[in-house]
C-alpha cells in the first residue's frame, strides 16, 4: 500500500514494493498524490516494475499531438481534416497538461466545454482522436502509461439522423437550376448521386477509367470504409454520364474535377436558384438509397451498392415513401 502524508505543506505519496527501489513524490493535493500512487502500483502489477515515470512528467499531451501529427495523420486518408482538428486540439488548455497528471477528469471538463460551443459529432471526432494518441503513445512509442484515460469518459450522444427527402417537383426544380448555372456537368453529377446514393467524396474521386462501359458499372478503389466496391448504374445515371464525357475535357482524368469545397458552394447556389430550402448534398444519398429499397432490392443488395458494413446504419437511410408501399402492398 502507498503512503500519503502532509509534508511541509505539500502532500508526499511514497510507494514501496518488494524488489524494488521506493518511489516518492509530491504534490499539492491529496488527491493528486493518489491519484500517482495509484497509477504507479497498477504498472508495478502490470510489467513487474516501477517504469521510469519522468518522461511522463516532462511530456505534455500538446508533444504527443504534435508528433501524432508529424508522423501518423500523413499516412490517413483524412490527414488534412485531422491535421486541422489536431490544431485545434493543441490550442486547447488541456494540450498543457502533462501527462503523469491527466486525469478522466480532465478529459471529462475538455468534453463538456467543447460541447458548449461545438456539435457532439465534432466532440466524438475529437476525443477518438485523443484516444488514438494515446493508444499510440502507449503501443508503439514505449511511453509507460497504466492506461488510456480517454477510454473511462463517456462519449457524447449523436443524434444526427435526417429523414429529408425530395418532395413535389423539388428534383426538377434542382436540375432546372443546374441549367442556369456555369458548371455544366452539375446537372449530371446530381443524377448520378441520386440515382446511385453514392457519397459526395466518391462522386468527386472517380475516375473515367473507372467506369466500365459494357458493364455499365463503376468501379470504386477507395471508399469512406476502407475497401472498395461496385456500382452498378441505371439506365438513367449512364446516359447522363455519357453525355457529359462528350462534352468533358479529355486531358481530365476524374469526371468531375471540382473540390469538395467547391461542390459545397455551388450546392447553396444551386438552393437559391431552385428555391430548395433545409436539403443537404447528403441528403441526396438519403434518397437513392430510399428509392433503391423502393424499387424492390433487398437489404444486403442495397448495401452492396451503398457500401454499408453494418445493416443497423443502412436503416437510418430507408425513409420509403408511404405511397409507394401503399400502392405494393395492392
Amino acid at each position: 500500500m502507498a503512503t500519503i502524508r502532509k509534508l511541509r505543506g505539500r502532500w508526499q505519496a511514497q510507494v514501496r514494493r518488494r524488489g524494488m527501489k521506493p518511489r516518492c513524490k509530491s504534490f499539492d493535493s491529496k488527491q493528486e498524490a493518489e491519484k500517482w500512487a495509484r497509477d504507479l502500483e497498477a504498472q508495478v502489477d502490470r510489467f513487474g516494475a516501477a517504469p521510469d515515470t519522468k518522461i511522463l512528467e516532462s511530456t505534455t499531451l500538446g508533444q504527443l499531438l504534435e508528433r501524432y501529427q508529424r508522423e501518423i495523420s500523413p499516412t490517413k486518408r483524412g490527414s488534412v481534416q485531422e491535421i486541422q482538428r489536431i490544431d485545434v486540439l493543441k490550442r486547447h488548455d488541456i494540450a498543457y497538461r502533462t501527462l503523469v497528471g491527466l486525469s478522466p477528469q480532465d478529459i471529462t471538463s475538455f468534453r463538456d466545454e467543447r460541447l458548449r460551443t461545438v456539435a457532439p459529432s465534432t466532440t466524438v471526432r475529437e476525443l477518438a482522436i485523443l484516444s488514438h494518441v494515446i493508444e499510440v503513445a502507449i503501443r508503439d512509442w514505449g511511453l509507460p502509461l497504466a492506461k488510456n484515460v480517454v477510454k473511462l469518459v463517456r462519449r457524447p450522444v449523436i443524434h444526427n439522423e435526417r429523414s429529408r427527402r425530395l418532395t413535389g417537383d423539388e428534383e426538377q426544380r434542382l436540375l432546372d437550376g443546374c441549367d442556369g448555372g456555369k458548371i455544366f456537368y452539375l446537372r449530371t453529377l446530381l443524377i448520378l448521386a441520386i440515382e446511385t446514393g453514392m457519397r459526395r467524396g466518391e462522386i468527386l474521386g472517380f475516375k473515367w477509367s473507372d467506369i466500365s462501359h459494357n458493364r455499365r458499372v463503376i468501379t470504386l478503389t477507395i471508399t469512406k470504409n476502407g475497401s472498395g466496391r461496385e456500382v452498378p448504374l441505371s439506365q438513367r445515371a449512364f446516359d447522363a454520364l455519357t453525355e457529359w464525357k462528350q462534352r468533358a475535357d479529355v486531358d481530365q482524368s476524374n469526371v468531375f474535377p471540382m473540390k469538395p469545397g467547391a461542390l459545397e458552394q455551388a450546392w447553396r447556389r444551386l438552393l437559391v436558384r431552385s428555391n430548395v430550402k433545409a436539403l443537404r448534398f447528403h441528403d441526396l444519398r438519403h434518397e437513392g438509397v430510399s428509392r433503391l429499397f423502393e424499387r424492390g432490392l433487398n437489404m444486403i443488395e442495397v448495401s452492396s451498392i451503398s457500401g454499408h458494413k453494418e445493416l443497423r446504419m443502412l436503416k437510418r437511410y430507408t425513409h420509403l415513401s408511404a405511397d409507394d408501399l401503399v400502392a405494393r402492398l395492392g
